[in-house]
């Protein structure tokens, strides 16, 4: 009786180590488990990125054999915001017509255009690039094919091409101008807040949401927005020249349906991409090209962070739209 109180301990310690031994062996599998699914997981994305977006990543050449160029359109979007930070911004934009203007087999350039305006200096880039490209191409003609709206900023790139078509209910035009900003005076005086300012300069604050506005400031405002305006009217004069109908609402900032803006000489005709690829430039096949993107950014953009970023880095700044 004795010796089994003796040996009672060790083996309740033997038991307590065998307990916990087990317990770890189990935490180690669970976790190598953990591991392996999350892997699996994350190839697997990889995996649907590359099958969905595999044309983006410049992937769609690798399994396809040598073989001679085919005649094409050569397509570029223009849509959503022209800024910066979107996703139709003037680098991007630019490489990627350089690419289309230089492909093998390329017969035109479609800008495939659906947006409602933006920056007026991305605007401008494109457009001058887009000339500049007609220049050192000049077998290549270059058709612009409005969507949905081509307006404002995106009107000002479309006046480069040599033809602009549109559908019928297309919206088309609004040549103007637009700066957005707010006033918040009242507000911070009915909250309590003092607002402090120090500049070194007697208009550092021009445009402060927190000030009154003064008129000083809200003339020489107008006249920066109206030389960016006569910018905006001269370019579209020189890229459409004579089929243009001058009269006095056409640069006031009005949009106008497709149909009235084959009659105002906004654009040359009725059709969608594919009507002008295969009535007007004579080419059936139509190749898209885009910018080449990371796998990361590729993912980021399917699940809305493009989107967030863009609000991120908003700022105030004319807009032609």
């Amino acid at each position: 009786m004795g010796w089994a109180n003796e040996n009672k301990p060790g083996w309740e310690r033997e038991a307590l180590e065998n307990l916990v031994q087990a317990q770890v062996i189990e935490q180690r599998r669970a976790r190598r488990w953990g591991i392996f699914f999350k892997l699996l997981f994350f190839f697997y994305l990889v995996a649907l990125l590359i099958l969905v977006r595999g044309g983006d990543l410049g992937l769609s050449g690798m399994f396809e054999s040598e073989r001679e160029p085919a005649e094409h359109v050569a397509v570029v979007e223009v849509e959503g915001l022209i800024a910066s930070s979107a996703a139709a911004n003037a680098e991007d934009i630019s490489k990627v017509l350089k690419e289309a203007f230089e492909a093998d087999g390329t017969q035109a350039v479609m800008l495939r255009i659906n947006s409602g305006g933006g920056s007026p200096v991305q605007a401008a880039n494109v457009h001058d690039e887009i000339l500049r490209l007609k220049e050192k191409h000049a077998d290549i003609p270059v058709y612009a094919v409005i969507g949905d709206v081509g307006a404002s900023a995106a009107y000002y790139i479309a006046v480069a091409a040599d033809e602009i078509y549109a559908s019928q209910a297309s919206m088309v035009g609004s040549i103007g101008v637009r700066m957005d900003s707010f006033g918040l005076v009242d507000l911070i005086d009915n909250i309590g807040v003092e607002r402090r300012l120090f500049t070194t300069g007697e208009n550092k604050g021009f445009l402060d949401p927190f000030l009154p506005l003064d008129d000083d400031h809200v003339n020489h405002l107008d006249g920066v927005l109206q030389g960016v305006h006569e910018q905006f009217v001269e370019v579209v004069r020189a890229g459409r020249g004579d089929r243009l109908v001058e009269r006095d609402d056409l640069f006031n900032g009005l949009i106008w349906t497709g149909d009235r803006s084959v009659e105002l000489g906004l654009i040359d005709g009725i059709g969608t991409d594919r009507s002008v690829a295969r009535d007007v430039i004579g080419v059936v096949k139509m190749v898209e090209f885009k910018p080449r993107r990371s796998a990361l950014q590729l993912l980021f953009e399917d699940l809305g962070m493009a989107a967030f970023q863009q609000w991120m880095s908003w700022e105030t700044t004319p807009q032609w739209r």
